[in-house]
């Protein structure tokens, strides 16, 4: 996964310095950078799941601000979680980004179509991910 860029902010994002973020992949490398990439940007609280069946129980187990998901996982999908997530009336509001290594028209139109607030292809940079979540977080709370 070194093909992840990190191009450290000037300052940390306010927007996602005050958020907790839950991380979701199943491979602990790639949570890793993800959450390592989060920190970088500011982030003070990140808890990680290794699959869509862990992340929706820590979801309802403990409060999460923002879900970042990979899309192929075994057990339940990045995808599937989301649509999970979105038929919850607890955690339907949750901003979702979902991350993949599939850039195909059909999948970013099911993203949108389940309700996902970003899609990101890897690889990517914190820079990147730093705008996804900041635009995401700006659309959600103008809305």
């Amino acid at each position: 996964m070194s093909a992840l860029v990190s191009e450290l902010p000037s300052q940390p994002d306010l927007a996602i310095v005050d958020k907790r973020f839950l991380v979701v992949d199943d491979f602990d490398t790639m949570r890793r950078i993800i959450s390592g990439l989060l920190r970088q940007l500011g982030a003070r609280s990140v808890v990680e799941a290794e699959d869509g069946a862990h992340a929706f129980e820590k979801l309802l187990a403990e409060p999460v601000d923002f879900v970042i998901s990979d899309w192929n996982m075994p057990r339940m999908t990045g995808l599937e979680l989301l649509k999970k997530v979105r038929a919850d009336a607890r955690l339907a509001h949750l901003p979702f980004l979902l991350i993949t290594a599939e850039a195909r028209k059909d999948n970013i139109l099911d993203a949108v179509h389940a309700g996902a607030d970003g899609y990101i292809v890897k690889p990517f940079s914190s820079a990147v991910l730093g705008d996804k979540i900041t635009n995401i977080l700006r659309r959600k709370s103008a809305a």
